[in-house]
This record gives C-alpha cells, sequence and structure tokens, in this order.
C-alpha cells in the first residue's frame, strides 16, 4: 500500500479516539485522510462492530471516496464500504463505512436521533462550512447528548485548514490531532491585475496555451462555474485541434459518472491531461497526475438576498486559504507550478478565509428540519449559529406554506413537507400537486426546477422544459440533464403517497403548472405593468423583466421560477416562468389570497378613497369601493399620509419653526446638564412617531389634500406645552433680546447656539455676550456694518472689543464715515443712527 502523510499521525488519532468521544483530524489536502482514516479506524476496539458514517459536502466526491476505500480493501462499492447521495446508493447487509452526503445524514437523524448502530460520525473536509454540514453536527451532538449512552457516538472533524482550535473549542476542548502532509514545492507566477469587466476565457485559454509550452504534466484549471468551463473548452478545443496527445476533461458535479472518472482517473500513457474544474476539485477530490495549476482566482457561491427572499450564484474572489489549496494540487507528487490570474498586491488583499454558508443561506430548510427536532437554533451547538433575521423569514415562509401554524408549531403538512428530501418550497409543490391529482406533473416540475435549466435558448417558458421530459427533441437541450431531471423526477414519484383527496376534473389541461409553480414561489407571482409589456411586479413587491422578447409576454399573468440580476442591473430579469390562470385564486389558490380594506390617497385627485382590495402579496387582483368609512381607519390613513409624505403636508410657517427650534433649546440644555427634561421632543422624528397623539384628533375635517392647510398647526402644536411651559418659553428662549441702542432684536433659532444678528453700533457699552435660558446658553453675535453685512461673529464679545474691534473699526471708518466709531466702545453711546442724538 502506497505510504501517505496521514499514516504518520494515524496512531495518535486511534490514542485520541479512544479516551475522547470528539477529536479534530487537521490535515492539508492530499494527506490521504479521506481514503486511510476510516479504514485505519473500522476494528477498533470502541467501534464494536458498529458501522462508520463519513460524511462528504459534495456527490461526486462521496462517490469517489467510497470507490477509493473499496478498492484499498480489494472489493467493489456495495460490500465493506458503501455510499447513499440524491439518486443513487450502493450499500448492502455487510457495508461497515458509509460514505453519505451531509443532506443524508441530517434526515437519517430525523428518522433515528441516536443513530443506533453507529458508533462514529466523520465529517470530512469540514472546513468548507457547508449548511447542511453544520445542520447535521448540530443535531447529532444534540441526539447523542439526549438519546446515547452506551455504547457512545464519536464525533471526528477532519479539517483542511487552521481552525482545529476553534473547532475544538466548539467540541469541549477536543483533542487536536495534526498531520503536516506532504507537498513539494510550488512556483507561483502570479498575473498581472485583473481589469474591470474584462472577459475571464481569453485570458485562461493564454495561460493554458502558455502553460503547456513551457512546462509537462498534465494540467488542474479552476474556474467559477459550469458556463465557463464550456465556453474555455471550446476554445482550448479549438486552439489545441489536431493535438492527439492532449485529452480535455471538464469536471463538476452535473456531469454523468463517465464524465467525472474520465477527469479523475489518470491520463492514458503518452497523453497529458487538461482538466477544467469548478472548486469541486479543491479539497474533496485526488486528481492524479497533476503538476500544473491555472487558477482564475474566482468561485460561484450561493447567496440569499433577504430583501428578494431568493437564492442566487454570485461569482466572487476565493479566500488565501483556497488558493492555496489549489496552488497544492500542483505539488503533490513532485514539484509544480501555479499560475493565478491576479497580481500579489491582489493576493493580499482576499480575506483569509470564505464564510460559512450558513452565514449567508436561505435558511427555510434548516427552520423545517429544527422544527420537525422540536427545537429553537439556542438550544443547539454551532460553530457560528443562524443569522436571527435570515431564521425569522425562513419561519416566516414556512407559514405561508402552511408547514407551521400561527403559534409556529409544526403542522401535519409540515410534518410530511419535512419528510421529503427537497427544499421545503418544493415538499410543498409535490404535497399539493398530489392532493391535487396532479402528482405526476409536480414530481416533473421539480425535477427541473431541481436542476440547472436543461434547454438553452428556448425562450422562458417551462412548458417546453416538460415537452423535453416527455420525450420531445430539442437542439438546444441538455442531454444529461434531461436525463437527471428524468431520475430526479422518478425518485419524487417513489416518495409520493396517498391519495389524491382534492382531484381535479381536467389534470391535462395546461394551466395546472402554473398553479403548482405558485404553490412553491408565492412571493413570484407576478402581474405585468403594462399589456403586451416586458416588467412585471412580483408578489413580493420587487420588479422583474425580459430581457428580450418572449411568447410569454402575451400573458398579463405569470408565475417565476428563476430570475436573477447582475451588478449595476435595477430589476431582475426573467429566465424560466410559465403563465397563470388568475381565476385560479377563486378555488386551488385562495390560500394565497387576502382581503383587506384600504383607504389610500388618489395622488391625481388629492382625495381619500376607500375600498375593499383582494391581494396576493403586493399585487391587487380587484377592488370595490367602500361605501361607509370607518373613522378610526380614515383618521390612520391619513396619519400614514402625513407619515409618507412628511410634515411638509403641514401649514408650516417660518414662525412656528423657530417655535419648534425654541422648544429644542431648552430640552438639549436640560439634558445636557444631566438631568431630566420638561421639555417635549419636538424634533421632525418625534413628531412623526407621535402623529397618532397630537395630530389625529384635528383630522376629522381633513378629506382632501388641500384641507391640510386649513389646520390650526400652531394652536395644535401649542398644545404639547402644559402650563406653565408657554410662559416659561417665552422668558427661557425669548423671540427677541433689547440692546444697548433700545432696539429688540429678534433671535435666529435655526442654529445652535442661536444667532443675534444686530449692528454693531446698537452694542455700544455691552461689556459681555448676551445670555438666555437662565444664564446657561450664550447667543452667537453676528455683527453688522451700517449696511447690515456681517463684519465679525463671535460668542466672546469682551474679546472682541479688546482684540479684533480696532482693526475693525479702521475698515469701518473708510467705507462708513459719517458714522460714529468711538476709539472705546465700552464708554461710547449706542446707537441706531448713524451718530448720537446730539
Amino acid at each position: 500500500m502506497l505510504a501517505l502523510p496521514i499514516d504518520a499521525v494515524l496512531p495518535t488519532l486511534r490514542t485520541a479516539l479512544a479516551e475522547r468521544h470528539e477529536v479534530v483530524l487537521e490535515a492539508p489536502p492530499g494527506a490521504g485522510k479521506t481514503t486511510r482514516v476510516p479504514l485505519a479506524l473500522l476494528d477498533e476496539p470502541w467501534l464494536a462492530g458498529q458501522s462508520i458514517l463519513m460524511l462528504e459536502p459534495r456527490r461526486l466526491a462521496a462517490r469517489a471516496a467510497a470507490e477509493r476505500l473499496a478498492s484499498e480493501l480489494g472489493e467493489r462499492v456495495g460490500e465493506t464500504v458503501g455510499y447513499r447521495i440524491r439518486l443513487e446508493s450502493k450499500v448492502g447487509p455487510k457495508t461497515r463505512i458509509e460514505v453519505v452526503t451531509e443532506g443524508i445524514l441530517a434526515r437519517r437523524l430525523q428518522d433515528d436521533p441516536a443513530l443506533e448502530g453507529v458508533g462514529l460520525v466523520i465529517f470530512d473536509e469540514f472546513h468548507e462550512r457547508s449548511l447542511d454540514a453544520d445542520l447535521a453536527l448540530a443535531l447529532t451532538l444534540n441526539g447523542r447528548e439526549l438519546l446515547r449512552d452506551e455504547p457512545p457516538l464519536k464525533v471526528l472533524l477532519m479539517s483542511a485548514t487552521l481552525e482545529g482550535e476553534r473547532l475544538s473549542t466548539l467540541l469541549g476542548a477536543a483533542p487536536v490531532v495534526r498531520s503536516e502532509g506532504r507537498m513539494f514545492p510550488v512556483d507561483i507566477r502570479w498575473g498581472r491585475p485583473v481589469q474591470p469587466g474584462e472577459y475571464l476565457e481569453p485570458r485562461v485559454v493564454a495561460t493554458v496555451l502558455q502553460a503547456l509550452a513551457d512546462e509537462p504534466g498534465s494540467l488542474l484549471v479552476f474556474l467559477p462555474g459550469q458556463a465557463e468551463i464550456r465556453r474555455v473548452h471550446e476554445q482550448l478545443a479549438e486552439a489545441l485541434a489536431g493535438r492527439g496527445d492532449l485529452l480535455l476533461c471538464p469536471l463538476h458535479g452535473e456531469l454523468d459518472l463517465a464524465a467525472q472518472r474520465a477527469a479523475i482517473e489518470p491520463a492514458p500513457a503518452g497523453m497529458r491531461k487538461i482538466v477544467l474544474a469548478t472548486n469541486i476539485a479543491e479539497t474533496s477530490l485526488t486528481i492524479d497526475g497533476v503538476r500544473v495549476v491555472v487558477d482564475a482566482g474566482l468561485a460561484r457561491v450561493p447567496r440569499f438576498d433577504p430583501n428578494s427572499g431568493m437564492t442566487r450564484l454570485d461569482t466572487q474572489r476565493i479566500s488565501r486559504a483556497s488558493a492555496t489549496q489549489r496552488a497544492g494540487r500542483a505539488g503533490r507528487l513532485e514539484p509544480g507550478v501555479c499560475y493565478r490570474l491576479w497580481s500579489q498586491e491582489q493576493h493580499e488583499q482576499l480575506p483569509a478565509y470564505g464564510s460559512a454558508e450558513i452565514l449567508q443561506a436561505d435558511l427555510a430548510g434548516v427552520a423545517l428540519q429544527l422544527a420537525r427536532w422540536g427545537v429553537t437554533p439556542a438550544e443547539l451547538v454551532w460553530l457560528d449559529p443562524p443569522p436571527p433575521a435570515a431564521y425569522a423569514q425562513a419561519r416566516d415562509l414556512l407559514g405561508r406554506l402552511g408547514a407551521l401554524d400561527a403559534r409556529g408549531v409544526l403542522t401535519p403538512h409540515g410534518q410530511a413537507m419535512a419528510e421529503l428530501p427537497a427544499h421545503p418550497r418544493i415538499a410543498h409543490l409535490l404535497l399539493r400537486g398530489q392532493a391535487l391529482g396532479l402528482g405526476a406533473l409536480a414530481c416533473d416540475l421539480a425535477a427541473l426546477l431541481g436542476e440547472r435549466d436543461i434547454l438553452r435558448g428556448g425562450g422562458a417558458d417551462l412548458h417546453s422544459r416538460l415537452a423535453l421530459l416527455a420525450g420531445e427533441r430539442s437542439a438546444g437541450a441538455s442531454r444529461g440533464g434531461v436525463q437527471r431531471a428524468r431520475q430526479l423526477a422518478r425518485q419524487y414519484r417513489s416518495y409520493l403517497r396517498g391519495e389524491a383527496r382534492e382531484a381535479v376534473a381536467d389534470p391535462e389541461h395546461g394551466r395546472w403548472l402554473g398553479a403548482l409553480l405558485a404553490f412553491a414561489y408565492p412571493d413570484r407571482v407576478a402581474r405585468q405593468r403594462r399589456p403586451g409589456g416586458a416588467e412585471y411586479r412580483l408578489a413580493n413587491g420587487r420588479a422583474a423583466l425580459f430581457g428580450e422578447p418572449d411568447a410569454l409576454m402575451k400573458h398579463e399573468w405569470l408565475v417565476i421560477a428563476d430570475l436573477g440580476s447582475r451588478q449595476g442591473q435595477r430589476e431582475e430579469r426573467i429566465y424560466l416562468a410559465t403563465d397563470l390562470d388568475p381565476a385560479l385564486f377563486d378555488n386551488v389558490l385562495a390560500e394565497q389570497v387576502r382581503s383587506r380594506d384600504e383607504l389610500e390617497w388618489d395622488e391625481r385627485e388629492g382625495v381619500l378613497r376607500a375600498e375593499r382590495q383582494r391581494r396576493v402579496g403586493e399585487l391587487v387582483l380587484d377592488r370595490e369601493p367602500l361605501p361607509g368609512l370607518d373613522e378610526a381607519a380614515r383618521c390612520r390613513a391619513l396619519v400614514q399620509l402625513v407619515r409618507r409624505k412628511g410634515l411638509e403636508l403641514l401649514p408650516w410657517t417660518p414662525e412656528l419653526r423657530q417655535w419648534q427650534a425654541r422648544v429644542a433649546l431648552l430640552r438639549r440644555i436640560d439634558l445636557e446638564s444631566g438631568g431630566r427634561s420638561d421639555w417635549p421632543d419636538v424634533s421632525d422624528v418625534a413628531l412623526l412617531d407621535g402623529l397618532e397623539d397630537w395630530l389625529a384628533p384635528y383630522l376629522g375635517k381633513v378629506s382632501r389634500l388641500s384641507h391640510f392647510g386649513n389646520l390650526d398647526l400652531g394652536g395644535i402644536l401649542a398644545g404639547l406645552l402644559p402650563w406653565p411651559l408657554p410662559q416659561r418659553l417665552e422668558e427661557l428662549a425669548p423671540r427677541s433680546l433689547s440692546v444697548p441702542s433700545g432696539s429688540n432684536i429678534r433671535l435666529d433659532y435655526s442654529e445652535d447656539p442661536p444667532i443675534l444678528a444686530v449692528r454693531l453700533q446698537e452694542l455700544f457699552g455691552l461689556a459681555e455676550t448676551p445670555r438666555i435660558a437662565g444664564g446657561r446658553q450664550i447667543v452667537k453675535l453676528h455683527l453688522l456694518s451700517p449696511a447690515r453685512r456681517p463684519v465679525q461673529v463671535t460668542q466672546d464679545l469682551a474679546s472682541f472689543w479688546r482684540n479684533t474691534y480696532a482693526e475693525v473699526k479702521k475698515d469701518l471708518k473708510g467705507r462708513y464715515p459719517k458714522h460714529y466709531w468711538p476709539d472705546d466702545p465700552l464708554i461710547a453711546e449706542p446707537t441706531a443712527r448713524a451718530k448720537p442724538r446730539g
């Protein structure tokens, strides 16, 4: 057996698992942990004949790991080693090592929380931090704590990155076993900085051709997704036409088994292989014979948008940890080379690690599984707990799908949904379809929604995709995609049981496709803005449009299965949809309709209208006038109008704004003194928040927009000051101040501190700056020339007389020679005239 780096730490790992029920194994990619560890532990005494469950993050990795383990034993898969993945399983009565994908384990735990007969659960590649892995670990630990004593259930986390201590803390200071691994030196060759908007594929192709010319051995090319793999494959096939020594192999999770094996296995003798892979080849798989890596530095990751309630695949820069793991693929067997399509400066700006999927994912599936388990997130152990806002949104969706009742408790329908291996939206679609006698159609639709689009360039209508599943041929069809969708549809059919309780009379009618899709996506029911137009408004309030003319645009109502946007686009683009008969809202889709009495302003006519609306989310199905207006509801509508349009809708005057500022000043002074204040908060924000209290009682005669102008706003606001505050307001924040000349000068409270704008000559003889608010607030003096132009701004009049007045006097004396400019202003007579009266 070929020696692997992990072999050196296997004795330490055995000892750790004999002494503790939780262990962390940290080993770099290529150390051999996936293929050595399960076999090394199979005959440990503490296992006592029980089985080992090993979790892999991807179907392709799970199958490959099982095949490699079985080959080490000289057996076929399904004997000692088996696997279970979506659409496929190979296990037998003698199977003791079962490799499964993470979602499989979560569902198994629901049926058997104690995992009877299992002695060890291995979480492989845990550093990838998939949502299913985090959920499966949380349920495993909780089920073990509640239901397992003897024999114990042990947990082993295997990670390729340096987060061992954090994982150890999660598992109660579990021991960390580290394998240094074995890697030959890898020469990093940096690219030029990536330019915004630059096409990726030409750079990748040029780099691959350069690497083929400069370096021997097979190449592994990391690309973000299937579309890039397809385009690079086409361009390389053209550029390398006639080269019989080269084998081009795409590698991603949607390929059939033969194509995946061709990419993983060593190149035939005398040939070189170019593997075009997604990040599936980063850590989960070993690809033999590679000594050159070309890394585009990108990955496509799912991101949930709480605003739209949709998950989209975003292309983003990888982390430095991912870049290191990718480069390491070139140094497995001998010194290698890694071409990075970014600069060293850009590399330093990359995040150290990728973020956990649970922090940015759609949590509807997690929320449903936790409801079935009977716990809240706070009752489980998480490395990163589900974000509360996203979790609450997921629970809200489950409520709309009928999985949770008004108390948030799992319903019988929710229990049935949780038992199906599908997203809650799809599970709801399947169950409702079965109840209507549309089970076969529901399974076909669910399969289409679970796969990538099986038809490229054929318009957005889902009916055309159903025709492909029925056997119709099309030039743009993905043959592998059609086969997988048919297989998935068959699997869904095997899950559905029970009778059609509400069977429809015409199951062959085309309108049922829209109804089924609306079960899954009630938030994506859409209505056309203009007849024949490309733009639609969705039930969730967002907008979506067709990027190019489509036959579906002849329909007013749609349900959208797939939509997305690119950076810089305001609206979502519609990629997959089907038409919807709105008459269905009267019967099978009645659960999505809400009746609401609305009082709304007709902006065009400026009047209040009352009507009863039937709504699907934010879309109005129909409306009818309400003859009698409920006074309380009418008042609420008026208040909401003011709140929406702002306080400027009310008849404010400059004098009222000054009143508002005076009250605010006195309130601020009190609060800054460390005490409470009797002065109310009359800021715009506070007034808007309290409209129901201070404004609503005076809205009885308002029925048109113009009527707001008739309100006695001054009297209404004055009512906010209880006695004796109105009198105190005039004393502490007077509207004007008397100055030495005898003039009463208005204070301007629009700034803080208030401004007293006064001609300089009127202050002769005044030694100190005036104060208000019982001496607690100094005013800001705007000292004016005889022409009322500012010559100085100060809050320290004494300093001005002492230090600045002499210079100012020279200037003013030159410009205003007929005016009185004394040498000593403190003993001079103040005047509002050119000169004092003789």
